[in-house]
């Protein structure tokens, strides 16, 4: 089971590309800033009132302009999602070696199902987990056991994969799964790198070596 974004793509840099096209666009301010206030805990990561708040900071915002920089930031965000190395042909031959692929996120579906499907990856997975469809955002337990009961697996029989230690690592690991640490996506804040007590069972310096623990198995 599978974390989505910056494990596997810089979900960060797709962000930060958008907001560059937003200040290029404004011809002011600064594209780190402005992504820094979706980093804020208030609307949410995805949210576009984090444009709002940015544009009214800053002495800017008018309801067209607002608009125009909303459409600009969803095109470039898409636009810029690459996968990382070797993801794709790693997921395949988890695949062809009869692996349940799942994928739990706490983006929404139709966020979630845009940036797969610009990668190429949408149709890979047996199973797709959303915020809109499990009710809960990690680390919260239940967003683990709402796609495990409906992958019908037991948390002994998986493997996370994520770049959270504080989202991804620790519940998994509470709940009884197996976890690997994705170190190459790790691009959070302090609070989410902050140490936990439960250790990954493995640590990625790159996607592909989940392979490495299949052929161990």
């Amino acid at each position: 089971m599978f974390d989505m974004d910056n494990t596997l793509f810089d979900f960060v840099h797709a962000k930060i590309l958008a907001c560059t096209s937003i200040v290029d666009h404004l011809g002011r301010g600064d594209a780190h800033e402005l992504f820094n206030y979706f980093r804020r805990e208030i609307h949410g990561f995805e949210n576009v009132e984090n444009i709002s708040d940015y544009l009214t900071d800053n002495d800017c915002f008018s309801q067209d302009i607002f608009l125009d920089c909303c459409r600009i930031y969803e095109e470039e965000k898409i636009r810029s999602v690459e996968l990382y190395p070797d993801v794709e042909s790693t997921l395949l031959e988890l695949r062809s070696r009869n692996l349940l692929l799942g994928l739990l996120t706490d983006a929404e579906m139709r966020n979630a199902r845009a940036r797969l499907e610009k990668v190429g990856l949408y149709s890979l997975f047996d199973s797709l987990f959303t915020y809109d469809i499990t009710g809960w955002k990690k680390p919260s337990h239940k967003t683990f056991a709402h796609a495990l009961d409906a992958m019908g697996l037991k948390p002994h029989e998986t493997l996370f994969v994520g770049d959270s230690l504080r989202r991804d690592i620790a519940p998994s690991k509470q709940l009884g799964m197996m976890a690997a640490y994705a170190v190459y996506g790790d691009r959070n804040s302090d609070r989410d790198r902050a140490p936990i007590k439960e250790n990954p069972d493995l640590i990625l310096n790159r996607f592909s070596d989940l392979l490495k623990v299949v052929m161990d198995e």
